[in-house]
């Protein structure tokens, strides 16, 4: 790259010259009133007077509040009047905006919550029991592709969708292997690790990054030579918002075919779903690296459909030579296949009869459900007997659905301490535990949870352990969280960090205790700071 997108430059620095008092225990509106207009001070004695910050910041009394709130809210379970909200929320359009919500954030004695796309499965980005701010990164979504150079840079709040249009727009012949919803905002998919379909090819999404900027706590504007490769390798895989705010990301482009194979078939139990379902097991995660099988597993009206779609970097016609000969069980044809060029197999995935690359520029999703999302990893083939009885589990369970994602190929060769993430080698396939519901109401919120919490008890006996590993980006606050009245607590820190980070998590601390010994940037499931010897 010859040069970062301009809008992404270094910040002029500036010095905080207006600092707030922690927060009163008075309550109500005039209390609130009062955050606000002294945060508002603290913010414009910080930025340049033309920015005209005021009108970039919301208080529930502002009459937009409520829908700037709501806009990247993707999970109506946590949409609810019940649900805690923010202070402020903040929608910055430069960098310098940033570097004073964070000081003037950090002054007022408030938590800050930092927002790319809302997508996170818990709400940690707009979510807390404890009085906090909302960091929104909607604006920052520029994107510069240099398709000669074959990489990019791309700010936090672009989604996937937006970054793959802008890919296409520069070449049909590369891609980035990231994930299939295009809502999703860049800056917690790729600080979370990130995957999709070229996962077995490429690896992750955060495989494919070689330069970020962040803010740090003390609101400077570091790159990777000046934040130090520990942090660069921590916003890698460790999550971004435990270590400051994510501006952008510098990804390396990765080549695609002009013609690319998609499928999906689909058996109920008695067209020998457990004998494809088993099968499958040993040929996904074992095949060639051109090829992503996903495998679906849902309960159906008393029954189990089982389905695999599959995204295969080639033609049609050796895509069911290669299956015919290593899974059978499928039985595959060339007519269940439909050859097309990348951007429209991301269409394929992501908005099933959409045709035009166009709507990946739609920043309201199709619909949303109230959901709850798991996870776990596989490390041994499930036998036959027990698939079979996971299936009537499922079905006496309710709606619980599972997502098979195969690992092996790019996945079995980067050392699993490359980056935080460290799901590699060893690991078969992740699955992904999978309920949404429409009816609102505390009673099928229970009802549900208590569905899927059920199915991932029954999985017990498959699983890896010691420990049971989860993924970060599917957030799952059942596996522990830092109360917030211990927010340092490292021992509770460790309980979810082991599962999200196996061995990695001891560095990660090390690299938080380093860049933000006072934990600022902390939430339900941060990276905790080693404890004090105090």
């Amino acid at each position: 790259m010859k040069s970062r997108p301009t809008n992404i430059l270094p910040a002029v620095p500036f010095l905080l010259l207006l600092f707030l008092s922690p927060p009163s225990p008075a309550t109500g509106a005039a209390a609130d009133a009062s955050v606000y207009q002294s945060f508002l001070r603290c913010l414009e004695t910080n930025t340049a007077p033309e920015d005209k910050i005021s009108d970039l910041v919301y208080s529930p009394t502002n009459r937009t509040f409520n829908s700037v709130l709501q806009a990247y809210i993707r999970n109506s379970r946590l949409n609810t009047s019940s649900t805690p909200k923010p202070s402020i929320i903040i929608t910055p359009t430069k960098i310098p905006h940033i570097q004073a919500a964070v000081l003037c954030t950090k002054a007022a004695g408030y938590q800050l919550k930092t927002r790319s796309g809302g997508h996170d499965y818990e709400g940690l980005s707009y979510v807390s029991d404890s009085p906090f701010f909302i960091l929104d990164m909607f604006n920052f979504r520029s994107i510069e592709i240099d398709a000669a150079a074959k990489s990019g840079w791309v700010q936090a709040g672009a989604t996937l969708g937006e970054l793959y249009y802008r890919i296409w727009q520069k070449s049909n012949v590369l891609g980035f292997p990231a994930g299939i919803c295009p809502t999703v905002g860049v800056g917690g998919h790729l600080s979370g690790a990130g995957y999709g379909n070229l996962l077995r090819k490429y690896g992750l999404s955060t495989d494919n990054v070689v330069d970020a900027q962040i803010v740090d706590v003390n609101g400077k504007l570091l790159d990777r030579a000046s934040m130090g490769e520990d942090l660069f390798w921590a916003i890698r895989g460790g999550g971004g918002a435990s270590f400051g705010v994510i501006i952008a990301y510098k990804i390396v482009l990765v080549p695609v075919p002009e013609t690319v194979t998609v499928f999906r078939v689909e058996k109920y139990l008695e067209q020998n779903a457990t004998d494809m379902a088993y099968q499958w097991q040993l040929v996904a995660p074992k095949t060639t690296k051109d090829l992503f099988m996903r495998m679906l597993l849902q309960p159906v009206s008393s029954k189990t459909k089982a389905s695999v779609l599959a995204e295969y970097l080639g033609n049609a016609d050796s895509l069911v030579a290669l299956l015919g000969k290593e899974f059978p069980e499928l039985g595959l044809k060339k007519e269940d296949c439909l050859e097309m060029s990348w951007i429209q197999s991301v269409l394929w995935w992501g908005l099933d009869n959409e045709t035009n690359p166009a709507v990946l520029l739609s920043r309201q999703p199709e619909s949303v459900n109230f959901g709850k999302r798991k996870s776990d990893y596989v490390q041994t083939p499930i036998p036959k007997a027990s698939l079979e009885w996971i299936w009537k589990k499922m079905i006496e369970s309710g709606k619980t659905g599972f997502v098979f994602n195969p690992y092996g190929g790019a996945m079995d060769e980067v050392p699993a301490t490359e980056t935080p993430f460290p799901h590699r080698a060893g690991n078969l396939y992740k699955i992904q535990y999978s309920i949404s519901w429409k009816e609102a109401g505390v009673e099928a919120e229970k009802k549900y949870l208590g569905q899927i919490r059920r199915i991932y008890s029954y999985m017990t006996p498959f699983v890896s352990k010691n420990p049971r590993s989860a993924y970060l980006n599917y957030r799952d606050l059942d596996i522990g969280i830092v109360q917030p009245a211990s927010k340092n607590s490292f021992d509770e820190g460790k309980v979810y960090g082991g599962k999200y980070f196996n061995g990695n998590f001891e560095r990660l601390v090390k690299v938080k205790t380093a860049v933000d010994p006072h934990n600022f940037f902390w939430n339900e499931q941060s990276i905790p700071v080693l404890p004090s010897k105090a």
